[in-house]
């Protein structure tokens, strides 16, 4: 595959390799598609977090929320349940 860059983004390539961060053009692009692999991977993490953001805004203004302490002992209580049944 042949890639043919615009100006200035041949220039960024081109600085990269300068700043001997890179060996070649290819390994710039490569770690740019990378990026992007990642970038896509918190994108969709972060929506995931913002939709469980709003289920807890939404369980709040309905009351349905445990205050720290109780919400900790719950935990620690279903945790005390899972081990004894797995002994």
């Amino acid at each position: 595959m042949q890639l043919s860059l615009p100006p200035e983004i041949a220039q960024i390539v081109q600085d990269q390799i300068d700043s001997g961060k890179y060996g070649s053009a290819i390994e710039v692009i490569v770690a740019g598609v990378r990026l992007l692999e990642q970038q896509d991977i918190y994108q969709e993490r972060l929506q995931e977090l913002q939709q469980e953001a709003l289920l807890g805004w939404q369980a709040s203004q309905q009351g349905a929320v445990v205050e720290g302490a109780a919400a900790i002992e719950q935990i620690r209580a279903k945790l005390r349940s899972r081990y004894a049944t797995e002994s």
